[in-house]
């Protein structure tokens, strides 16, 4: 089990019970739906074609965005309990489908390399029995709450978490959501409070931008600012944003703050 793995398993068993047993519910949920969707690819000749010729009209920047994205959406799921943002629209269906293709080509080649050896025309007949394998091998046993089902998902996070490594901005500044920053509220400024970017006081009685950790600024200041970074210029909380790998680190952070409120403390490895 890698780093990755463990940080996950370790944020997850942070929370009480019943968040727990809602998300175990929410993932059995979602993998069968990608189990199903896969199944279907490798049992109709037409998609199986359409979603291999998609993988090789994209180039290895334009695959890695896609796992990027999907893995956007894992991690949407794990951390459902503390995030509720969706700023990010989803995957198209037929790059759904690539992602899919392309994530069961890579377990293929990890663990079964001689499967491949053969022609991309004769693939499909040999990753359907290889798929219908671990069908058999994942429905032994399993139950909503059983542990056997966490895993498989949370590996595959930690696999995309490797895909897209190299594409992460490490410490990068990205700019915070549109829908975000429009959903700001307004609050009253007291007196005698500074705003942190420009230094100067708030005038008792204006309205300011107050963002979720509830430091406030004022509008003038913290508009520019969330332009050009997500984080409060305060306490440097990170805000959604658009762009996906800040938004994938943004949520990472999230995963390893619910260690440390616990008194862990890790972080992502590339």
């Amino acid at each position: 089990m890698d780093e990755n793995t463990t940080t996950i398993m370790a944020a997850l068993a942070t929370l009480p019970p019943h968040q727990l047993s809602n998300l175990t519910h929410s993932i059995f949920s979602e993998t069968l739906r990608r189990r199903r969707r896969l199944a279907a690819l490798l049992s109709s000749q037409t998609l199986f074609s359409l979603s291999l010729r998609r993988l090789h009209s994209l180039s290895l920047h334009d695959k890695t965005l896609l796992v990027a994205r999907h893995l956007l959406s894992s991690l949407r799921l794990l951390t459902t309990t503390t995030n509720t943002t969706n700023n990010i629209p989803p995957i198209k269906a037929r790059d759904s489908d690539a992602v899919l293709l392309l994530l069961h080509l890579c377990e293929v080649r990890q663990h079964s390399p001689a499967a491949l050896e053969t022609t991309p025309f004769e693939w499909r007949a040999t990753l359907r029995g290889l798929y219908a394998d671990a069908l058999l091998s994942f429905g032994t046993g399993i139950g909503v709450h059983n542990g056997s089902l966490l895993v498989p998902y949370i590996e595959t996070v930690a696999r995309c978490l490797r895909f897209v490594a190299g594409e992460r901005k490490a410490g990068g500044d990205v700019a915070a959501a549109a829908s975000t920053v429009v959903a700001l509220p307004s609050a009253v400024a007291g007196g005698g409070a500074e705003c942190a970017i420009c230094r100067e006081e708030m005038r008792g009685g204006r309205e300011v931008c107050e963002l979720p950790c509830r430091h406030l600024f004022h509008w003038r200041c913290v508009l520019p600012w969330l332009k050009r970074r997500n984080t409060c210029p305060c306490c440097r909380l990170q805000l959604p944003t658009d762009d996906v790998f800040g938004e994938i680190q943004r949520l990472w952070e999230v995963l390893i703050k619910m260690i440390s409120t616990s008194g862990g403390g890790v972080g992502m490895k590339e």
